[in-house]
């Protein structure tokens, strides 16, 4: 346990996702997509929730992640409203990524309650279960306690944590090449894929799994964010994942235990890349094509 606190505090000055506060959207066009799936405007509607005290929404730090979709041809916006049946049937897909209680805006400890309502996890089980698509993003402490409950009502099993690589390396790869990258319809054409520390899940045994993390991983519970003491609960990260997808009655899910990978930001003053524009990770703009692809399919 030492040494992977060691390596956590190192990481506090190595990684740019501790430095929110430093970093802007890239809203440059560092993608290219040579063939658009759907018409430029005219695609499938995806609505990004912004109404649960959000880290990331469409207007802010995922810019990239709206820009990537727009120019593949989907029609993509915002929206602040509750989760119920009537903004629903005005999508095709539903994206939530890191929401937050309102007692954990600005207060990154423990307790992590839901983020949503019993009544908007009913609404868009419901939703989904009818034909709906969803994308559910969740990643390190707070964000996995804030999804936690409508995880459940999917058959998703989040962890409150931070899943951390023991080798020390300032991304996560994830590859055909050693096994790390599941061998799945969506990652057919994908050789690497690299994630930026998250959460972990446990997800259906139906799912299809594109990234499961192992004992080279461990999954910390601290008390406050970023925050590793001795004490600090702590388990192996086998057997659980990061990345997935499967149906669910009529519809679909994928569930995402890490944001910064479909972001892509400036960090402080030198402007240092974070996410789907650095060079690591260039790949996971096809991978995000792939997973949004197949919620419309």
């Amino acid at each position: 346990m030492k040494n992977v606190l060691l390596h956590l505090f190192s990481l506090a000055f190595l990684l740019p996702s501790l430095s929110w506060g430093q970093q802007v959207a890239d809203t440059s066009r560092f993608f290219q997509i040579e063939k658009a799936a759907h018409p430029l405007g005219a695609g499938p509607q995806i609505l990004v929730d912004a109404g649960h005290n959000n880290f990331h929404t469409a207007a802010g730090r995922y810019a990239a992640f709206a820009n990537v979709l727009k120019a593949d041809g989907y029609q993509i916006k915002d929206s602040e409203a509750a989760i119920t049946a009537k903004v629903l049937s005005s999508c095709d897909v539903y994206v939530i990524a890191n929401p937050l209680h309102e007692s954990n805006v600005g207060n990154w400890s423990n307790p992590c309650p839901s983020a949503f309502s019993a009544a908007e996890i009913e609404a868009l089980s419901n939703w989904v279960e009818a034909g709906g698509s969803l994308f559910l993003i969740a990643d390190h402490m707070p964000f996995g306690g804030a999804t936690q409950e409508l995880g459940a009502a999917f058959g998703v099993e989040w962890l409150n944590c931070f899943a951390m690589d023991n080798r020390r390396r300032n991304y996560d790869r994830f590859s055909k090449k050693n096994g790390t990258l599941g061998e799945t319809p969506l990652t057919e054409d994908l050789t690497t894929i690299v994630t930026f520390t998250g959460s972990a899940f446990r997800a259906p045994d139906h799912a299809q799994i594109i990234v499961a993390l192992d004992d080279k991983f461990t999954l910390l519970s601290p008390q406050v964010a970023w925050q590793f003491e001795d004490e600090t609960p702590f388990q192996s990260a086998a057997g659980w994942h990061q990345i997935a997808y499967f149906p669910f009655g009529k519809g679909k899910v994928v569930v995402s235990g890490e944001a910064a990978m479909f972001s892509a930001q400036l960090a402080g003053p030198q402007q240092r890349k974070f996410g789907m524009n650095t060079a690591a990770a260039k790949e996971n703009v096809q991978l995000l094509r792939n997973l949004v692809g197949w919620l419309v399919e």
